[in-house]
């Protein structure tokens, strides 16, 4: 993908054709939620207009209809991660609820009085604060893997970590602050060594990084649709089938049910049983339409635009004397940054006024800026209709930006 397409690709983003503060909008905060092509809002236009109706239980023809789009949106989703069967497969509202779902009804019944959960300390709170919840009630220890300096996993380092005593490591794909690529496929032959499980948080690499559950052989792995193009309200659950069979639902209700007696009642199969009440058709519908486009556009030229586009970002940012780059030069699509003693949320807002919107703040990983020695950074992070032209706007903002804080 060239800059010229880059460019082109923006044009199918409506929300991208405004202008901020008067100027052109850049928009550099895709991994806080990323912007929704033309085709995913004609396909949440489609279904309220002409598709909707309720799933699985309605034998009329509308019903029916929307039950196939459903389920077919789940399929899609299974061959997105390429898992062995769309029953792998669970709908959540996002990233956040998989974790949890994944924290409350699987590990949290096998946890025992000194049973260990790793992780690390650059996680996302919704990546940590499931397992505090479950260390806590159950007597379990939460523990740490040991980072590098720029945040890196040395696997040497974490091999002796990892214990009969681990039942689960918990770790995010892709770092949301530093960028940070983790050895997925040697945690998990590191876990399953001792017998543990393997979940992964995969928010921010889902959208731009190809992803083989099968290679990978992780236990569990989530992301969001709204990360990827997709809707908000909706989010993916992968896990190994028999992990999901043991699985208890955390929340109950219709959709779920098997059989209801006054004083009992059994549960479908899995992925059904964790999907109680009415499922979020619409945004699955969404979701199936940001899978098309992305892959229409080939997910292996997708990572390479973000992988050049970051690193041409770290290049030009790294010219900037006072500024601090947080995190390793090869990265997923993120750059964290703090200019002089200056308050990120006021380089963000001289940004604002040049058009340019970026995060700041602690980015949901508070006890990460506690490791970084700071209360937090700014955060530009990009998508698929970022260019070149982006980051020279990002560089020579923050270069008067140097000059008006005299830093």
């Amino acid at each position: 993908m060239d800059r010229k397409e880059g460019v082109a690709m923006k044009q199918d983003f409506p929300l991208l054709k405004q202008h901020m503060n008067g100027k052109p909008l850049i928009y550099l905060d895709s991994a806080a939620t990323t912007q929704k092509p033309q085709p995913v809002l004609d396909a949440l236009h489609r279904y309220y207009t002409t598709q909707n109706a309720n799933v699985h239980r309605g034998v009329y023809a509308l019903a029916a209809t929307a039950t196939d789009l459903y389920e077919g949106a789940r399929e899609k989703a299974a061959r997105f991660v390429n898992a062995h069967s769309a029953r792998q497969i669970v709908f959540t509202r996002g990233t956040t609820e998989a974790l949890n779902l994944v924290a409350s009804g699987y590990l949290r019944p096998r946890l025992q009085p000194g049973d260990e959960i790793l992780t690390t300390v650059a996680e996302h709170h919704s990546n940590l604060i499931p397992w505090q919840m479950a260390a806590k009630q159950t007597g379990a220890r939460l523990r740490f893997l040991p980072l590098e300096a720029d945040g890196t996993l040395d696997l040497a380092k974490a091999a002796p970590c990892i214990t009969p005593r681990t039942r689960a490591i918990a770790i995010a794909h892709i770092s949301n602050v530093l960028g940070t690529i983790h050895p997925i496929q040697e945690l998990a032959a590191l876990a399953h060594q001792n017998h543990a499980v393997l979940i992964v948080d995969a928010a921010q690499s889902a959208p731009h990084h190809p992803l083989d559950v099968q290679a990978l052989d992780c236990d569990f792995l989530a992301f969001s649709g709204h990360k990827l193009y997709g809707p908000t309200g909706i989010g993916v659950l992968y896990g190994k089938r028999e992990l999901l069979a043991a699985t208890e639902p955390v929340q109950y209700g219709g959709e779920m049910i098997d059989e209801v007696e006054l004083l009992d009642a059994s549960w479908k199969d899995a992925p059904w049983k964790l999907e109680a009440g009415t499922p979020p058709i619409a945004e699955a519908a969404g979701l199936a339409a940001a899978i098309d486009y992305l892959e229409a556009r080939g997910r292996d030229t997708i990572q390479q635009h973000i992988a050049d586009l970051t690193a041409y970002a770290y290049d030009q940012l790294s010219t900037l004397d006072s500024l601090t780059l947080y995190g390793p030069k090869k990265r997923g699509g993120v750059v964290s940054f703090n200019l002089g003693g200056v308050h990120p949320h006021d380089v963000a807002t001289v940004l604002d006024a040049a058009g340019i919107a970026v995060r700041a703040g602690h980015h949901c990983a508070q006890p990460l800026m506690k490791w970084l020695g700071v209360a937090a950074t700014v955060r530009a992070s990009f998508g698929i209709y970022n260019t070149r032209a982006d980051v020279d706007a990002l560089t020579a903002a923050l270069r008067e930006a140097k000059g008006l804080f005299d830093v």
